[in-house]
């Protein structure tokens, strides 16, 4: 089990592309290709959930992982919840299970949501409003907001520019507005306690974000995507002081590695009370782990 004394950190987003990924007839695997280039990351086949964990272990960090459900929207094949959870499980000293449903799937998703947390131990759920074409205010997505805010779980929510098909031809079909975070407002109104992070440095709505956080108390911000020696300083700036006690450290691994992350960390303008409580203090209060 982890144990979260000893951790260096705690790396609240990253994703789990197999069995999923790189599929040639489905058009995955140029995707893939092409974020990597993206992101300068270092392979040409994104790695297993095992050796994620490996890469994990070795650097004394845990990680949210979660697949992303989009295959109604992109035609790309979905990696089952069950098994990315079934194989967090098997390295649940470093794995944090997270599970993905399409909010377009209703009453049927909501089901699947009470399920994965009550017999896989799902700590919470990803959304990607631009990958799965939704806007998260939209109303069919609420029996599914429902059922997590029952279960007490996290909801997160991919929020601005992506680099999900970035430089392709239309951008891979892909279409920003779905990820204006001024649209998850609604959703901190209408499920007040339901937890919910907006990721990534939302450019170029960063200032929307920040209002958001500031005014919802259940909003939570990622810091992943993005090198800190990219960060606005607004962001900065909100993070050392208003947001403090909200800001999480997220790589977005595989295409960005948490060392390099980090290191970068180290190097921003940060201050230094305010470092552990992104690295690690903020995700164990979210988590309900706190001590």
């Amino acid at each position: 089990m982890l144990d979260f004394t000893n951790l260096r950190a705690i790396d609240f987003h990253t994703h789990a592309e197999e069995p999923c990924g790189c599929h040639d007839d489905d058009g995955y695997d140029d995707l893939q290709s092409s974020m990597a280039q993206y992101f300068g990351a270092p392979w040409t086949h994104p790695p297993t959930i095992p050796q994620t964990a490996a890469h994990y272990r070795a650097q004394n960090i845990a990680a949210v992982i979660f697949p992303v459900d989009a295959e109604r929207e992109t035609g790309y094949r979905r990696y089952r919840n069950e098994e990315v959870a079934e194989l967090a499980a098997e390295h649940s000293d470093v794995l944090i299970p997270f599970a993905s449903i399409d909010p377009h799937k209703g009453k049927l998703g909501a089901r699947e949501a009470r399920r994965l947390v009550d017999e896989f131990g799902v700590q919470g759920f990803k959304f990607h409003p631009t990958m799965q074409g939704f806007f998260p205010n939209d109303r069919m997505a609420y029996p599914l907001y429902e059922a997590i805010a029952e279960t007490g779980k996290p909801a997160l929510f991919h929020t601005g520019q992506t680099g999900v098909g970035s430089g392709m031809r239309g951008g891979n079909g892909m279409r920003l507005k779905y990820s204006n975070p001024m649209y998850i407002d609604d959703v901190a109104v209408d499920f007040p306690d339901m937890p919910i992070i907006l990721a990534h440095p939302s450019f170029p709505w960063q200032e929307e974000a920040l209002s958001v956080a500031t005014h919802k108390p259940n909003v939570w911000i990622d810091l992943s995507g993005w090198s800190p020696k990219y960060f606005p300083e607004i962001l900065v700036r909100y993070a050392n002081t208003l947001l403090k006690d909200r800001m999480l450290f997220g790589s977005d691994w595989p295409m960005i590695a948490p060392e390099k992350w980090l290191d970068a960390f180290e190097k921003a303008g940060f201050r230094d009370e305010v470092r552990p409580r992104i690295l690690k203090d903020n995700a164990l209060k979210l988590l309900g782990a706190a001590p």
